[in-house]
């Protein structure tokens, strides 16, 4: 019985791999819509049309539940997508909802009105496209108030990790970060927005400083996907675990490989 774990590209392989951890008997299928990436560039409506696709695929393939490990789905698709095409047997998750709950210290659940929180200037570092739709500033809105965010669109930084230039990737990373403290002096915390960023985080916590609480995301969506999963047996679904790509299948493996530093092969979407 297989979960669907889907990203643009090779991110959200990080996202795989603490699930995976977290939970070692259960089967995955991973779709990689590497012939489209990267995603954050591109209008919100080419990003529904990609992701509903990708998603269809991995329903196709057994799975009754999705995990939109992009942060760029979540932010551009995945509301449009449970309010207007997700079939009522089905289920789609973003990755949103493990980072605001453990940004806010409350339960996604919990309706009440928003309050104070112990953080109140946060960096929120992502893909141009995840930074223009707000959904993170709306969404922290609801849960929590004088809670002051400063957005960077940290562009090219997918790239050069999809690529494997891990030193030009650092680059842009701290050249983001210094202009983002042209913004915001000081943040309390940062949010890694991006699931390609987790690669990065030591690059991210050394240009922020050391009193920064950076927040990623793969572990606190493995722990939340396991509680999910323990509340929803049901939605286990069926197919076989596997890896799959809508690129070539032996370039991406080969980066995929590089990327987890561990065997890793795909196979044609």
């Amino acid at each position: 019985m297989a979960v669907g774990i889907f990203d643009s590209g090779l991110g959200g392989l990080t996202i795989w791999e603490a699930v995976q951890a977290r939970l070692p008997d259960q089967e995955f299928i991973y779709l990689a819509d590497s012939a489209h990436a990267p995603y954050g560039v591109r209008n919100a409506d080419d990003i529904y049309d990609l992701t509903v696709a990708a998603t269809q695929r991995l329903f196709d393939a057994g799975c009754d539940l999705v995990v939109l490990a992009c942060n760029t789905a979540s932010a551009a698709a995945l509301r449009r997508m449970q309010e207007g095409w997700v079939p009522s047997d089905k289920r789609v998750l973003g990755v949103f909802v493990p980072l605001i709950e453990a940004l806010t210290e409350r339960e996604w659940g919990d309706n009440s009105p928003p309050r104070e929180v112990a953080v109140h200037h946060v960096a929120l570092f992502a893909t141009p496209a995840t930074v223009a739709t707000r959904a993170f500033q709306r969404e922290l809105a609801f849960r929590a108030i004088g809670v002051d965010v400063e957005a960077q669109a940290c562009g090219g930084v997918v790239d050069a990790i999809e690529d494997g230039d891990m030193i030009l990737a650092e680059a842009l990373v701290r050249s983001h970060v210094d202009a983002l403290k042209r913004k915001m002096p000081k943040p309390d915390a940062a949010i890694l927005g991006c699931t390609h960023y987790p690669l990065m985080k030591d690059t991210f916590q050394d240009a922020l400083g050391a009193d920064v609480s950076v927040f990623s995301q793969a572990d606190l969506v493995a722990e939340s996907l396991a509680h999910y999963l323990g509340r929803h047996p049901d939605k286990l679904g069926s197919g076989q675990a596997g890896f799959l790509t809508t690129g070539d299948p032996k370039r991406v493996s080969d980066r995929a490989t590089q990327f987890l530093r561990r065997p890793i092969s795909f196979t044609a979407a």
